[in-house]
């Protein structure tokens, strides 16, 4: 058995102990044969500073390290070549004198390493002064390596004021890059966005961008194959349909990826949990959400083009931008359009679905003992089954959110936060639901299934004088429940109707339909607003 690599992101360390590694050098070998300006996106815990310290050891020449790795064959060990390696990812750094401090301590510490002494006051000077110090010293072409080269300007994303700082010290320093094209062998940055061009990536746009190159796909997380063969003795008595269920989904074009974090952890503890996800707190993309009034099932199949992944910008986020630029989302799908690409974004898996949607039900709800009662009501609800408390589940739900809340959060006043209330509910369980299930009619709103039972709901925000059709007639009118007639014994249709001057559901119909089991009951009931208006007064 070999050490699991845990939070290791040193080559040297991982190649001189016996830790597990994943041979990622032939894409080292690719990248160089093929050009010299690299940008990489990935989500946070993917791998990124161990590449780029793999990159660090190969153009300074350390053959020690590459033993019985791809590049110890296919590399020129004769050539070494000075290499500037900087991280932005130790700290959190809070206005743009911080920053320069920081960047100058950068320099200073890879001049003293390289035995040079720079001058110039400012950051990028002192970055130009450094470039061609050591092109002139070694007489051999510099190696620039950059990761998290964003961390400044997202730690300081809410505030935009301070992240527009951010933003024009890094461009003014990332400016060097371009003008010092006669002094460079190879540059790569990574980051977790990727900037729009006309912000930061206007300075940057000799870097040939590789997030979404089908060939570089799984330059970091492993791949299936990969974890299967590296990791064969740590498998053994694990359930392998279950691992790829929980971790494994992440899609840049290519091979579908593990994050290294999970199956490091998973492996460690033998436990299925949300490892990734337990190392970020998205407050930030619930807050978009919030302003935005963005439906939280639309997440389930959010469309994207390429300028939309690619257009993250301080003053100008979008949510599916977001969602995908932090892991949250992958790409599920993708078609052409009059010559240009669009995306089906999806949840990668089970991990980052259920925490997710557990994450931003806390937040609709802000009451989280209730929040975890409710779950382990609706499980029980469910199980029985019980249309009637389930009823009756929601409406006190919706009934105990204070006043106040709903005043301050205009998202309430539209369908798309009940409906993302009872879909989070669903999520968070770890049921299999799908948002926008399509059918040959239209679009069920939600559909859960547990077992041999289908749960099709529709929602609908009405006023007390509505005489429009009703939600469960909607389902039952359009059929919808007719494709999943040979996948269940039981089919509850559902309508929910709200009122949001009333803030709660005002009717409430459901209808079982049989679809052979014996021991399936049938039957239907209507809340009406009388009926509601009684229930309360109880």
């Amino acid at each position: 058995m070999k050490k699991l690599p845990i939070g290791i992101q040193s080559f040297e360390i991982m190649r001189s102990d016996a830790y597990y590694y994943v041979d990622k050098t032939p894409l080292i070998k690719k990248l160089v044969d093929q050009g010299r300006y690299f940008f990489l996106s990935r989500p946070r815990r993917f791998g990124k500073s161990l590449f780029i310290d793999t990159l660090k050891h190969a153009f300074s020449g350390k053959k020690e390290y590459f033993s019985g790795l791809y590049l110890e064959d296919h590399w020129d060990w004769d050539v070494c070549y000075p290499v500037i390696s900087l991280s932005f990812g130790t700290g959190v750094v809070n206005n743009s004198d911080h920053l320069e401090t920081i960047i100058v301590s950068l320099m200073d510490e890879v001049a003293r390493r390289y035995g040079i002494k720079i001058e110039g006051e400012l950051s990028s000077l002192r970055f130009r002064e450094l470039i061609i110090k050591l092109h002139d010293q070694h007489r051999k072409k510099v190696v620039i390596l950059i990761d998290e080269y964003d961390k400044p300007i997202l730690d300081n994303i809410e505030n935009s004021d301070i992240a527009r700082n951010m933003r024009e010290c890094l461009k003014n320093f990332y400016s060097v890059i371009k003008d010092c094209d006669p002094y460079l062998k190879f540059v790569f940055l990574t980051g977790i966005s990727k900037f729009s061009k006309v912000s930061l990536f206007s300075v940057l746009n000799n870097l040939q961008d590789i997030t979404l190159d089908s060939r570089y796909a799984a330059i970091c997380g492993y791949t299936h194959d990969e974890l299967i063969s590296v990791f064969a003795n740590q498998l053994e008595n694990v359930d392998i349909g279950k691992i790829k269920h929980w971790y494994n989904g992440y899609n840049f074009l290519g091979e579908n990826v593990y994050n290294p974090f999970d199956i490091l952890l998973f492996l460690d503890n033998r436990e299925f949990r949300n490892y990734w996800f337990e190392t970020g707190t998205p407050t930030f993309l619930i807050k978009l959400i919030q302003e935005k009034q963005y439906p939280v099932p639309k997440i389930e199949r959010a469309i994207a083009t390429d300028q939309l992944l690619g257009s993250f910008d301080i003053h100008h986020i979008e949510v599916e931008t977001l969602l995908f630029q932090t892991g949250y989302l992958t790409i599920g799908s993708i078609r052409t359009v009059l010559d240009s690409n669009v995306y089906t974004l999806v949840y990668p898996n089970f991990e980052v679905k259920r925490s997710l949607t557990d994450f931003i039900l806390g937040y609709l709800t802000r009451n989280m003992p209730a929040k975890e009662e409710n779950k382990l009501s609706l499980l029980d609800i469910l199980l029985t089954p019980d249309m009637d408390r389930l009823r009756d589940l929601f409406h006190s739900f919706f009934a105990s959110i204070p006043h106040d809340w709903y005043r301050k959060n205009e998202i309430a006043r539209y369908e798309g936060y009940y409906a993302s209330v009872f879909y989070c509910y669903f999520t968070a369980l770890g049921l299999d639901v799908t948002a926008e299930d399509a059918t040959n009619h239209g679009r069920i709103d939600l559909t859960v299934k547990l077992e041999r039972r289908i749960f099709i709901l529709e929602f609908k925000v009405v006023n007390l004088d509505t005489g429009k059709t009703s939600a469960l007639e909607q389902i039952k009118t359009k059929g919808y429940h007719e494709k999943y007639r040979a996948d269940a014994d039981e089919i509850f249709l559902i309508g929910v109707e709200f009122d949001c001057k009333e803030r709660n559901i005002i009717r409430f119909e459901y209808e079982t339909i049989c679809t052979g089991s014996d021991k399936c009951g049938t039957g239907s009931e209507e809340v009406t607003i009388s009926e509601k208006k009684h229930r309360c007064s109880i």
